[in-house]
């Protein structure tokens, strides 16, 4: 059976991803002895918020064919299998990510398992995005992707001025 998400639904993956990923760097920031990468990294996580801030208003702009609900889910199945989805894609939102840090990683370790988190969330919502069809908000799926894909910048942007200094 074949189940198309709405895009309100995407988005509350994604505000969930975006928690995760902040919880990943409030983490990093924890286990670092350096006061200016602490600070840094509680800015990254400060910008996951942020993130989190900005998918939370898109999904507030959304019409209301875009929030229809698809199936009958008295149960609230939809809502557990999408937390599920969010913790486990193995991207920015997976919870593992943080509890893999051990804290004797390099700002620059950090910054390339960020990088590479970011990414793997892009391929996560490109793939859910084909689950989304257009009349319930498949664009919006596209704006979540292009936000996600400045933010994979914006950390190479970090990663090249750690790289030489």
């Amino acid at each position: 059976m074949m189940y198309n998400f709405n895009s309100a639904e995407v988005f509350k993956v994604a505000i969930r991803i975006e928690e995760n990923g902040a919880k990943f760097y409030k983490r990093a920031a924890e286990l670092q002895t350096d006061p200016k990468n602490k600070k840094f990294l509680e800015k990254l996580a400060a910008m996951e918020d942020t993130h989190k801030s900005t998918f939370t208003k898109m999904s507030g702009n959304l019409a209301e064919a875009e929030k229809a609900q698809q199936v009958f889910d008295p149960e609230g199945e939809v809502e557990m299998y999408l937390a599920a989805m969010a913790d486990t894609h193995g991207g920015e939102g997976a919870p593992s990510a943080a509890e893999a840090l051990s804290g004797s990683e390099t700002m620059e370790e950090i910054l390339k398992i960020a990088i590479g988190l970011e990414k793997e969330s892009i391929l996560f919502y490109l793939g859910v995005k084909d689950l989304v069809p257009p009349k319930l908000g498949q664009d919006k799926v596209d704006a979540i992707i292009e936000e996600e894909r400045r933010h994979v910048i914006q950390l190479n942007g970090f990663l090249k001025k750690i790289k030489s200094a």
